[in-house]
């Protein structure tokens, strides 16, 4: 599912192993496009996957994804757009 353009940088590549885990996909982490949607279309995660993903967000990195947050659409709009706001955010 990645293209040559769309390679995961390795904070992407382990933020995408974590999801695949966490979420027990059927999709090697290595196959997913940094730029595909998470939400419904794309990767195809609903709701309960996103609050999964929170959880692990915030116990892995020190995150509070907060599911009243106006910008949740923007930081779960893609793998890319989530890892640019951990980084930014991360603790330790």
């Amino acid at each position: 599912m990645t293209t040559e353009n769309a390679m995961l940088s390795p904070p992407e590549a382990e933020l995408a192993g974590i999801i695949v885990e966490t979420l027990n996909l059927e999709i090697p982490a290595s196959e997913i496009d940094p730029e595909m949607a998470l939400y419904g279309e794309g990767l195809g995660l609903d709701s309960i996957d996103m609050l999964e993903i929170s959880l692990v967000v915030s116990q892995r990195y020190g995150v509070k994804l907060q599911a009243d947050d106006e910008s949740n659409a923007d930081i779960f709009r893609s793998l890319r757009s989530l890892n640019q706001y951990i980084q930014t955010r991360r603790v330790g």
